[in-house]
C-alpha cells in the first residue's frame, strides 16, 4: 500500500515516549503563537507527559488550567533563553550557577524521551536543550548556532505558528489547530468581574503597550478609537500591565471624551485573560494582550508594523482584522529597518490612521452576519 504523499513529509511518532520537555521561556504572546505546535504534539503523544520549561508566570497561568502542559518547570535566569517576566514590578537578581547546575541536574533525574526547542534560532537554547540529557533533541536552528538530533532552519520571515508547527512535525507531530486557544476558567471571570463588573453594555477593550516601543501606536489614536466605540454604546475599558505602560494607559483614557476605565497592574494574567474574553473586540498594538485577546475567543483589531504581520500576523480574518504600516525607512535616521537596522526606539506605526483602525473595529463590533469559520484542519478538510 502507498502511503499517503501529502503526508510523507512528516516522520513517524516516536515510539515508547513517556515524557517531553518544551523549552518556551519567553514573552506572552511568544507563548500563544507556540499553543497550536503544543496541541499538536498533545495529539501525537497522548501518553506522554509534557513539560514545558517556562517562566514563573507561565506556572502560575498553566496550572491546573486545561489544556496540552502536564506540568511547568522555572528555569534559572539564564543568557539568552530567561527574559524579564511579563506585568513585572521588580528585577530579580541573577542566580548563583550552583543554581543553574542544580537545575540540569535535576532534568537529568526525570529521564527525558524528548527535549523540544520552540525559543528561537538556538545559539544560547541549543546547548540549553542538549545539557537537558533527553533521548532525541529537536527543534529550531541558526547557522550559528549547535545542531540538534532534527531541526529545521529558523528563518526570520516565517509566521510563528507555522514555525513552531514544522518543529515538531520532526517528531511526527502533525497539526491540527491553526489558531492558538487558551482555555478561560471560572476563576478568570471571577477575577476579572471584580475589576471591572458587567454593565450590561458590550464591553470593548483598548491595550495601548507593546514591549517593542516600535510597535506602539500614538495614544490620541487609541483614544479616538475609544470615543468612537463609545458613541457605538460599548464599556470601554484601557489595559496595561508593565510598569512602562500606565502612563500610556493613562494618556488613552485622559484624552478620551467619553468615559473610560483605566485597568492597570490590577489583574493577574488569568484574569486578564477573564477579561478579554468578555471583549466584544479588542483594539492594540502587535503585543501579548493582542495574541491573548484572541487565544481566548475575542475578536480583534492588531496594529502591525509590515514585517510583524508576516510573523505574528493572526491567520483568520472572520473575527480578526490588521491594519498595517507600511514603513520601512527609520522615522529618525532614514535607515531601512530590515537590511540596516538602527538603534532609534521611534514607533513604525504612527503612520496608520485612526480613521483605518476605527473602520476596522466597527466592522467587527456590529458585524452584519454571524460567520462560521474553521480552527482546524480536521474542521476544514474531514476525514473519512
Amino acid at each position: 500500500m502507498v502511503a499517503n504523499p501529502s503526508r510523507a513529509w512528516i516522520p513517524d511518532v516516536i515510539p515508547g515516549v513517556r515524557k517531553i520537555a518544551v523549552l518556551r521561556a519567553n514573552a506572552i504572546g511568544d507563548f500563544m503563537h507556540a499553543l497550536p505546535a503544543l496541541q499538536a504534539l498533545r495529539a501525537a503523544y497522548a501518553r506522554a507527559e509534557i513539560v514545558l520549561l517556562g517562566q514563573a508566570w507561565h506556572k502560575r497561568l498553566l496550572d491546573g488550567r486545561p489544556g496540552p502542559i502536564d506540568r511547568v518547570v522555572v528555569v534559572p535566569p539564564y543568557n539568552g533563553v530567561s527574559e524579564p517576566e511579563p506585568l513585572a514590578r521588580e528585577t530579580v537578581a541573577a542566580p548563583p550557577p550552583s543554581q543553574v547546575d542544580d537545575f540540569f541536574d535535576s532534568m537529568a533525574r526525570e529521564r527525558l524521551d524528548l527535549a523540544i526547542q520552540l525559543h528561537g534560532g538556538g545559539r544560547h537554547s541549543n546547548p540549553f536543550v542538549l545539557r537537558l540529557g533527553a533521548g532525541i533533541t529537536a527543534g529550531l536552528k541558526t547557522p550559528d548556532a549547535a545542531p540538534l538530533d532534527r531541526w529545521v532552519p529558523y528563518v526570520y520571515f516565517q509566521p510563528e505558528v507555522l514555525r513552531y508547527l514544522e518543529a515538531v512535525s520532526l517528531v511526527g507531530a502533525r497539526p491540527d489547530v491553526l489558531q492558538p486557544q487558551l482555555a478561560v476558567t471560572e476563576a478568570d471571570l471571577a477575577e476579572a468581574l471584580g475589576v471591572v463588573p458587567d454593565t450590561g453594555r458590550p464591553l470593548v477593550a483598548i491595550h495601548p503597550g507593546a514591549g517593542d516601543r516600535m510597535r506602539r501606536w500614538p495614544p490620541e489614536k487609541f483614544a479616538a478609537v475609544g470615543d468612537a466605540l463609545s458613541a457605538m454604546g460599548a464599556q470601554v475599558v484601557v489595559t496595561g500591565g508593565r510598569q512602562d505602560e500606565r502612563a500610556l494607559v493613562d494618556a488613552v483614557v485622559e484624552q478620551m471624551r467619553a468615559p473610560a476605565q483605566a485597568v492597570w497592574g490590577r489583574l493577574s494574567l488569568g484574569g486578564l485573560a477573564g477579561l478579554l474574553s468578555r471583549c466584544r473586540v479588542v483594539v492594540a498594538g502587535d503585543s501579548g494582550p493582542l495574541h491573548l485577546a484572541s487565544a481566548v475567543g475575542a475578536a480583534t483589531v492588531g496594529i502591525y508594523w509590515c514585517g510583524n504581520l508576516i510573523t505574528a500576523g493572526l491567520p483568520t480574518r472572520a473575527r480578526h482584522r490588521p491594519v498595517v504600516s507600511w514603513t520601512l525607512n527609520c522615522p529618525s535616521c532614514g535607515s531601512h529597518t530590515i537590511h540596516a537596522p538602527c538603534d532609534h526606539s521611534v514607533s513604525l506605526v504612527e503612520d496608520v490612521s485612526a480613521e483605518e483602525v476605527i473602520a476596522a473595529t466597527l466592522e467587527l463590533f456590529q458585524p452584519e452576519e454571524q460567520v462560521y469559520y474553521p480552527t482546524s484542519i480536521s474542521q476544514t478538510y474531514p476525514t473519512t
